[in-house]
């Protein structure tokens, strides 16, 4: 066995929460460079910079960052990005065993559309009040460190007080929409895939229920994620990094984006999406599976000692 050995007793919602908190910010601090050049690709060619940089590929982007704005660049709006996985991850991956079991009346047989419903429920969930979050974390990954190119944000909070100020409560809870589509796609197609390949190595004694387990079904979620949700999460990022105005909607900015680059550029960032995702998948869930069996043992070995 390698890793913990599962409970046997089923850990209850506030394990599943915490561990899936702790796991999404784990997963965050590793895979942060990633999604910072996703970000960067996304929003290329939505305007030119006046210092004229061309970003290409993943790793091509990472080097110019580096070489232009420094090291610390890549972990542009990781505070946000904390604060977002800490209670949205908490909300979306750890309620979704307690929804499934809700829309089956507590049977342990559950459909692919029931499991489909209730990744799209906790996802959508998040979403509602995580919102503000996810908005500083884009504007922040976007922006760039360069002497004299002004920047938007200096800090965190400061972003937050800036967005309410000049855009209102409209301005942290920009994008929703898009967010909510991106996220219910996102949520269903990572945890149910993840469901379903698990379970199936599983049934067919392919592997045990341990760490080798567990990466093989992370990693084919996060490549059946990043083909599904890539086109909706191209378009959230470009609306929510926009200033106002330049997008009427969500759905306006993908027909803009339709009519002037074309099919592909829904696919923007492919690579270093499915990067992060893949990456992210396999550290999150590799790490919530045993945070959760850990703390059932802490839980276990304080309930015997009291």
């Amino acid at each position: 066995m390698v890793g913990l050995k599962p409970s046997d007793v089923p850990p209850p919602l506030g394990v599943k929460m915490a561990s899936a908190g702790a796991a999404a910010c784990v997963a965050d601090l590793i895979t942060f460079p990633l999604d910072t050049a996703k970000v960067r690709l996304q929003i290329q060619g939505e305007k030119k910079g006046v210092e004229g940089i061309r970003y290409r590929g993943v790793f091509g982007t990472i080097s110019t960052m580096v070489r232009t704005e420094g090291p610390r660049s890549l972990y542009n709006g990781l505070v946000a990005g904390l604060q977002r996985q800490a209670c949205f991850a908490s909300v979306r991956i750890g309620l979704y065993d307690n929804v499934k079991n809700f829309y089956t009346g507590g049977t342990d047989q559950a459909s692919i559309l029931v499991r489909i419903l209730a990744g799209c429920t906790t996802g959508a969930m998040a979403v509602s009040f995580a919102q503000p979050t996810d908005v500083v974390k884009v504007r922040f990954q976007a922006q760039m460190n360069l002497d004299g190119v002004a920047r938007r944000y200096t800090g965190t909070m400061q972003a937050y007080k800036h967005i309410f100020q000049n855009e209102g409560m409209r301005g942290l809870w920009k994008g929703t929409l898009p967010n909510i589509t991106r996220n219910a796609l996102v949520n269903c197609t990572e945890l149910v895939t993840y469901d379903l390949i698990k379970e199936a190595i599983l049934k067919h004694n392919l592997l045990s229920d341990n760490l080798p387990c567990h990466f093989v079904s992370a990693f084919g979620a996060g490549f059946v994620t990043t083909v599904i949700a890539s086109p909706v999460d191209v378009v959230k990022t470009r609306y929510m990094n926009s200033p106002p105005g330049l997008y009427k909607s969500a759905i306006n900015c993908s027909w803009i984006m339709m009519t002037k680059e074309g099919p592909s550029a829904f696919y923007k960032g492919f690579v270093p999406s499915f990067l992060r995702l893949g990456s992210w998948n396999v550290v999150m869930f590799v790490t919530f599976e045993q945070i959760k069996r850990a703390m059932m043992v802490t839980k276990k070995r304080y309930e015997e000692g009291n």
